[in-house]
């Protein structure tokens, strides 16, 4: 049996999803899980995307919300303050970067998508953090990664 190839738009590209794909993980917090993917400076934060995509990273996933047992709840304010500067100075230095908002949140993710240029929603509360993010997503039209808690 042959199978079709899969695509996801990407900002009108198609971007094939025929063979794995890597994700690097930028957090722009203080108490990720893993403390290695923590990058609260700008220096830090450029020099770990421009070496994730060097090192072969499709996608560059930016986070500003713990989701480790035990983190502290951050404010809607709170997470965009974290990410979206991020997003902003990821695309100025690395304008064909693929960016990924790891946010539960329909206000950021908008915010991250329209006024920043982030690609994709990746959600790890599957649409149940916010009960508008469905909507968002269908209105925005881009991928969506729809993972679990």
């Amino acid at each position: 049996m042959i199978s079709k190839p899969h695509y996801i738009n990407i900002g009108g590209s198609l971007l094939s999803l025929d063979k794995p794909r890597v994700m690097g993980v930028i957090n722009v917090t203080p108490d990720s899980f893993y403390k290695g993917s923590r990058y609260p400076g700008e220096e830090a934060l450029l020099a770990a995307a421009k070496k994730m995509i060097d090192e072969g990273a499709d996608f560059i996933d930016v986070g500003g919300y713990s989701s480790r047992p035990g983190a502290v709840n951050v404010t809607v304010a709170e997470e965009k303050k974290r990410v979206l500067p991020a997003i902003k100075m990821i695309l100025a230095e690395i304008p064909d970067a693929i960016i990924s908002v790891d946010t539960f949140r329909a206000e950021v993710a908008r915010e991250a998508v329209c006024d920043c240029g982030a690609h994709i929603v990746n959600d790890i509360y599957g649409g149940e953090g916010d009960s508008e993010m469905f909507a968002l997503i269908r209105e925005l039209n881009v991928p969506y990664i729809l993972m679990h808690m």
